[in-house]
């Protein structure tokens, strides 16, 4: 043990000052020696849970009126939360949850469907069992001092930059939204993001009638048709949204319910060549090697940069997963991963386990705490982002 904390000093020590970025090949090495957890090669794997996964059935699908494009985008997205939100388990009225799983599909052209969806009754009885075990939220560690909006303590992020680190994956799979968000490959045509960058609720924002993904261009790639040196700053190549859906659960519901909906699906019109993270249900944090998630998004106030950011989970309900990675306005939408166990490749693998949203206040036993939370992956949740993606339910009986 001694011989491995002087190995992580040594090597923390090599790193440079994390307000400064990522610029050289030999520092993102030594990052990620930092962010594979030592126990991964010893530790006993846990097995997710994919004997049983739901399937969406389609039940009906209703014109709905254009959209007006009325609302305004919202990249910082905060709620608040007391016991009765915070211990809140998955309905358990099949008539309530197939209501919010139905969705909305906003087309190109401005026009909008409603479809509604059922769940066999011999595949909803089991869900209740793929619910975690909620602990109470911790109280004995010390706060930190918040030194301004969803930034905790000395700013923990890093800058992706160089000719190859922008293509290189995970990196390569976070995309832009044209709203200002954030988003995330999850198939060779589709991004997730969030659902309040398109839509706050009631209607859909202006910059939704002509959405957009943007993928960057690194530097080696802008050169100038003499020859000349490269621009310093990657470009971005725009690629337009053939149709985007959001779960009725997002719509008009309470704030405190909306946010376990906050996320969308953008299917672009044609599909990229770029690798892509698949998705996975996380049963528990536990289940993630180091109990450590990470995301790369387009934070505000770092314009025209990628930035990454990794921290522990510090708790977690059955449909947010509560952390303290530092994050501004724009970095929603993006697609939160962690190492999980895959069992078919007996091996860890990075998968998206939910979407960034925004920060929370938590009101529990008479004490204020925030957080900042992302949309976790239920099994009900990944049954509907799946039959987005496959438009069947035989695809999605597993990831």
């Amino acid at each position: 043990m001694k011989k491995e904390r002087d190995r992580r000093a040594r090597i923390s020590a090599m790193v440079p000052n994390q307000r400064s970025g990522l610029a050289h090949p030999c520092c993102i090495s030594l990052l990620f020696l930092l962010l594979l957890p030592c126990s991964v090669s010893v530790r006993e794997p846990r097995h997710q849970l994919h004997g049983h996964l739901p399937s969406l059935i389609p039940h009906s699908t209703l014109p709905l009126s254009r959209s007006r494009f009325s609302a305004k985008a919202q990249l910082d997205l905060t709620t608040h939360c007391n016991e009765s939100c915070y211990y809140r388990r998955e309905d358990c009225d099949k008539e309530h949850l197939t209501e919010q799983l139905g969705f909305e599909t906003l087309y190109a052209d401005g026009f909008r469907t409603l479809t509604t969806v059922d769940l066999t009754e011999n595949e909803y009885e089991p869900l209740a069992n793929a619910e975690i075990q909620l602990r109470p939220p911790k109280v004995s560690s010390p706060r930190r001092k918040r030194l301004k909006r969803q930034i905790y303590g000395s700013d923990g992020r890093f800058n992706i930059r160089g000719d190859h680190f922008l293509l290189d994956y995970p990196f390569s799979t976070a995309v832009r939204i044209s709203t200002g968000c954030t988003g995330v490959l999850v198939s060779k045509q589709h991004v997730l993001t969030a659902a309040h960058c398109v839509h706050d609720g009631k209607d859909y924002v202006k910059g939704a009638r002509k959405l957009r993904v943007g993928f960057l261009i690194p530097p080696f790639i802008n050169r100038t048709r003499s020859g000349q040196a490269p621009i310093k700053k990657p470009l971005v190549r725009w690629v337009r949204v053939k149709r985007t859906r959001v779960p009725k659960g997002w719509i008009q519901g309470p704030p405190e319910v909306s946010m376990d909906f906050d996320y969308a699906l953008l299917e672009l019109r044609w599909p990229h060549r770029r690798p892509f993270m698949r998705l996975a249900v996380l049963p528990s944090s536990d289940d993630l090697a180091g109990k450590r998630i990470h995301f790369s998004g387009f934070d505000s106030d770092r314009a025209g940069e990628l930035v990454y950011r990794f921290c522990p989970v510090e708790d977690e309900s059955n449909d947010l997963i509560y952390q303290h990675c530092d994050a501004r306005p724009g970095a929603s939408g993006s697609g939160v991963y962690g190492r999980v166990w895959d069992n078919t490749l007996d091996r860890w693998e990075r998968k998206v386990i939910g979407i960034f949203s925004g920060h929370q206040w938590l009101e529990i036993n008479g004490e204020n705490r925030d957080y900042n939370v992302a949309v976790r992956f239920t099994p009900l949740k990944f049954a509907q982002i799946c039959y987005w993606v496959h438009g069947n339910k035989v695809d999605c009986s597993q990831d």
